[in-house]
């Protein structure tokens, strides 16, 4: 990521980004802001509709499927761009430690299995934060991404809503 790239991506005039973010660092961060702002907004406004429920394993995964389902496809430069971004932020602790953040809440995660009696929350939402990570990549780029499944539809949100399903109802039962 560069300055002068996100000039011409964004067909702004060259040094316009650097006027903004002085350097690579200042971009970096403004990136990553911007997708952990992002995240945590849609994933309030889901908490917030009046029909949603996220205190049984039904109404959690519904919500983590939505929630996928939208990074899948309204949000999916979101996503990509963090794939993007990785390479970038492997040599910073910090910027890492905040990008490795801003799709998946580790605390809203722990307060989700918490909620549904989790014995470790810490480490529940540890886990269910790398199934998500991983079904979010299948979805974009592996195996589940040649499905053709559409996001948006029923179908897309239930791939992600049955594995996520049996993850939380192996986890109550345990």
């Amino acid at each position: 990521m560069t300055h002068h790239a996100i000039d011409d991506r964004l067909g702004i005039a060259r040094g316009s980004a650097s006027y903004y973010y002085r350097t690579r660092q200042d971009l970096l961060v403004a990136a990553i802001t911007y997708l952990t702002t992002t995240s945590r907004n849609a994933f309030q406004a889901a908490l917030e509709q009046p029909d949603r429920r996220a205190d049984t394993v039904d109404g959690a995964a519904d919500l983590i499927a939505g929630q996928l389902d939208l990074l899948i496809g309204e949000r999916r430069r979101d996503a990509l761009a963090r794939y993007a971004l990785a390479a970038d932020t492997a040599g910073d602790e910090e910027l890492r430690r905040a990008l490795a953040g801003c799709l998946f809440s580790l605390p809203a995660a722990e307060d989700l299995l918490s909620s549904l009696g989790a014995g470790d929350p810490g480490g529940a939402a540890r886990d269910l934060i790398s199934l998500l990570e991983g079904l979010l990549f299948d979805r974009l780029l592996g195996t589940r991404a040649l499905l053709g499944l559409r996001p948006g539809t029923p179908e897309s949100v239930d791939d992600v809503r049955r594995p996520v399903h049996r993850w939380l109802t192996a986890l109550r039962d345990s």
